[in-house]
């Protein structure tokens, strides 16, 4: 795939370095040398400095050529710009645009994107905010992400020393009466690994669990896990994430609390937010977090612009007995290291970006792409074709490779934990788990089977 990316900051450049890695066909422009130059160390990808929005550097990076067109400067008016040019110059291109106005985003809500020539719009603060909710929803989850419209959820649970599935066997854990899950990959010592049914659970692992929407309670307390409800949360920042994340929680039943240390941001908030209590205040200040007694919420999130901040003031909502903490981090490149700090949740904006953008470059009918949190895996869900290879015979007969797993199925809104024995349908939906070094070898199966020729 030949993909134009305009826009070398981060989610234009972990954009370009994935899709470097799996050999797509890429051209990055920026205006900035700077940033150029740091691409050009990375990777092996053409660049080209000028501006995103003018018409003569789309075409002399050859936007005429390009499959897929991704804006993601940090002007929205360029962005937009960019694509409407590429609309003409392109007209097969998906056109994939970055847009954080709020202005401009209802405007897209009410009017569909296509109003202005665009095939998605990713607004980042969004898709956090998405990522937090669903956190909240599943709080002894690590992370959740939703498939097949939400009937299929896929939790990351930390498996504690108590838990009486320690030491068992993947091929033991499916039992009669009990709920059906499917451990589909582990992480375990910073590496991902799809399991095979001999293989076993160990102390510490984080395993990513597939799971019927309506049976996540008694898989949770299958893992030996206690949820209570969240019933009280306090965000730290009242940018966009936090404004939403306090909306939805609020029409949620659950008391929510804002600090926010700019006076103005904080009348907006009052304006805008009904049913939150907004405090003006600085997230750092211990005394301030003593006296609003943040130890005793269920969940603490920092998300404020200053990822240090964010980091510190997670930290001191643990130490000070807060249940869930929350810290939104920027730099893609610090989401490893902070998450080894004992938060419960890193989110970062940038990160959501690139892996909302991942599923217009995966070949086949792909509905939504998840990236694993050390991008050596993700999870695809797609609509099976009719000449695709895994239709019309039993999984177990498919010749999936070693690193991939398909995990759910989903017929006409009836979902199934698959077995060996599982035909898949054309139409059907599935959730496959896979490492990126088999990529290729699953989209080929995805799209075109010998047979069909």
């Amino acid at each position: 795939m030949q993909v134009l990316i305009i826009g070398a900051g981060e989610v234009g450049f972990h954009t370009a370095l994935r899709l470097s890695r799996e050999g797509h066909r890429v051209v990055v422009l920026d205006r900035d040398p700077e940033q150029l130059r740091k691409v050009n160390e990375r990777m092996d990808v053409n660049t080209l400095l000028g501006p995103g929005a003018s018409p003569k550097m789309l075409q002399e990076a050859g936007v005429a050529q390009a499959d897929l067109v991704v804006a993601v400067t940090d002007s929205d008016e360029v962005n937009l710009t960019a694509c409407r040019f590429a609309k003409l110059l392109a007209r097969t291109a998906t056109r994939v645009a970055r847009v954080r106005s709020q202005d401009y985003l209802e405007f897209l809500e009410r009017e569909g994107s296509k109003a202005l020539d665009l095939d998605t719009v990713i607004n980042p603060e969004r898709e956090v905010a998405n990522q937090i909710l669903q956190f909240i929803s599943v709080p002894a989850a690590s992370s959740v992400a939703d498939f097949a419209e939400g009937r299929v959820k896929l939790l990351s649970l930390r498996v504690p020393a108590t838990s009486p599935l320690v030491g068992r066997k993947l091929m033991e854990l499916r039992t009669a009466g009990g709920p059906v899950f499917l451990v589909a990959a582990i992480e375990r010592g910073g590496r991902v690994v799809i399991p095979r049914g001999a293989d076993a659970i160990h102390y510490d692992d984080l395993a990513y669990v597939v799971v019927r929407k309506e049976e996540i309670e008694p898989v949770v307390r299958a893992f030996g896990l206690h949820a209570e409800p969240v019933r009280s949360l306090v965000v730290v920042g009242g940018g966009a994430i936090g404004r939403l994340v306090a909306q939805e929680a609020v029409e949620r039943g659950i008391k929510v609390r804002i600090i926010e240390r700019n006076e103005e941001r904080c009348h907006q908030l009052v304006d805008r937010l009904r049913g939150v209590l907004v405090l003006h205040g600085d997230g750092t200040d211990m005394s301030l977090l003593e006296e609003e007694n943040i130890g005793a919420a269920d969940v603490f999130a920092a998300v404020t612009d200053d990822e240090e901040d964010n980091v510190l003031i997670a930290l001191l909502g643990k130490k000070m007995g807060a249940k869930r903490t929350i810290s939104r981090v920027a730099h893609l490149g610090y989401v490893p290291l902070v998450s080894t700090l004992g938060l419960d949740l890193v989110v970062s904006p940038r990160f959501a970006a690139v892996g909302a953008i991942l599923r217009y470059l995966r070949r086949g009918k792909v509905l939504n792409v998840a990236a694993l949190r050390d991008e050596g895996a993700e999870v695809i869900e797609v609509e099976a074709q009719a000449t695709s290879a895994l239709v019309g015979r039993p999984l177990a007969e498919v010749k999936l490779p070693a690193g991939a797993l398909v995990a759910a199925l989903d017929r006409g809104g009836v979902v199934d934990i698959p077995s060996g024995a599982t035909v898949v349908r054309p139409g059907d939906r599935l959730v496959i788990f896979l490492l990126r070094s088999v990529l290729a070898k699953v989209e080929k199966l995805l799209t075109v089977s010998l047979e069909y020729f």
